[in-house]
Parts: C-alpha cells; sequence; structure tokens
C-alpha cells in the first residue's frame, strides 16, 4: 500500500515514518517537501499557491501511489480543493484533528506558529462542526516559527506549550501545525489537546486500504 506525503518541511518525514512504523507498517510512503509552497503562501496566501499545489499533485499521482496526504495546513484547503478530481483520495492532515476538537467542545482555540495558517485552520474548525455553533478564537504564537527555522526543536516545542498553558475559557486547543505536535506531551493544561500527525495519517492509511478494496472486487 502506498501513500505520498506533501510537506512544506523535510523535519516532517522521520515524523511519519516513526508513526508509519508503529501503527501502520504495512503502508508504503513516498515523501516529496517542496519548502517554496509555504514560503508563497505566508506571504501571498494559500490560493496565490493553488496551481502550483495541483502540480505537486499530479507528479506525485504520477507516481503510482494509492492517497495522498497533505501535510501543510497553511495549503491543505487548497490540496483538497486542487486534488478533487485526481485518479486517487487526496486527505488533508489536519481534518481529523478538527473533527475530533469540535466533539470535545464548542470553544476552540486554535494556535499556529504561522499566520497564513490560522484562517484555513479557523474555517475547518468550522466546517467538521457540521452547523453547530462554535466559538473558534485563533493565538499566533509570537517568535515560535523563527525558532523553528533556526532549528531549534526543543525551544519551538516549549513555546507552543507555553502558549497552550496559557489557554483559558476553552474546551479544545488544536496546533494547528504538523510541527507543533511534540507540544502536546509538554503542556500541562487539563484542556484537552489535539496535533495532527497520528489522526492524519490514520486517516489517510484508511483511504489506501479503501481504495485498495475497491480495486480487489
Amino acid at each position: 500500500m502506498r501513500l505520498a506525503l506533501l510537506h512544506t518541511s523535510p523535519v516532517h518525514i522521520p515524523v511519519f515514518d516513526a508513526l508509519r512504523d508503529e501503527h501502520h507498517p504495512d503502508l508504503t510512503l513516498r515523501h516529496h517537501v517542496d519548502e517554496s509552497l509555504l514560503a508563497r503562501a505566508r506571504v501571498e496566501g494559500p490560493e496565490a499557491v493553488a496551481p502550483a499545489v495541483r502540480e505537486a499533485l499530479e507528479r506525485t499521482v504520477g507516481e503510482g501511489v494509492d492517497a495522498v496526504l497533505c501535510t501543510c495546513s497553511s495549503i491543505g484547503g487548497v490540496a483538497e480543493e486542487r486534488g478533487a478530481d485526481l485518479a486517487v483520495p487526496v486527505v488533508r492532515v489536519d481534518r481529523p484533528m478538527a473533527a475530533a476538537a469540535v466533539a470535545a467542545g464548542a470553544r476552540v482555540v486554535v494556535l499556529a506558529a504561522v499566520a497564513s495558517t490560522l484562517g484555513p485552520t479557523a474555517d475547518l474548525v468550522r466546517e467538521e462542526a457540521g452547523g453547530r455553533a462554535v466559538s473558534v478564537r485563533t493565538v499566533l504564537v509570537e517568535g515560535a516559527w523563527e525558532l523553528f527555522e533556526a532549528g531549534d526543536a526543543g525551544a519551538y516545542a516549549r513555546a507552543v506549550a507555553d502558549a497552550v498553558d496559557a489557554v483559558a475559557d476553552a474546551d479544545a486547543i488544536v496546533l494547528a501545525q504538523a510541527s507543533m505536535a511534540p507540544a502536546q506531551e509538554l503542556a500541562r493544561t487539563a484542556v484537552p489537546v489535539f496535533s495532527s500527525p497520528r489522526p492524519g495519517l490514520d486517516a489517510a492509511a484508511r483511504c489506501v486500504r479503501d481504495a485498495r478494496d475497491v480495486r480487489s472486487r
């Protein structure tokens, strides 16, 4: 079973490889990294990179995979939309996380280290609410992305965890970017904290298996 992953940073590769090894050992991962997609989305907005995202998806599908997982929340919605007519499913990594967050309660706080991720993730949370009344607040973790870009993963996770612990009046906290997941273990808040890598990979693995089942009938 073959799953392609579209990343905007190479740091995600070992994270998803480890999750695959632990939970989906029968899954073959093919990683594709294009850092320019996030760099452009941060400056020009996610829609500006839609044609480039489509090209990247077409290349990955052309390699003969059963599904594609986009691990970048800034462009995840664009990937879903532009990949809707491809021969294989395109999954955005943060959708299962958003669904779990709204199931936990109506007051959801979205944390991100880059501003371009806040809007798409907040919209996704509202979409997953399915018409239920939800309050979505967004928080930019100031200075965290600079730590990430400097390669200081520990300080980055700690900065995000501190921001998580500072949240009040929430039923669920969403870590909008896959890179923020390590902060989930560092935070001390009693509020449920949700990250995307594991549930996102689980959802993509189900798509792969479903696609295989359909073809085998």
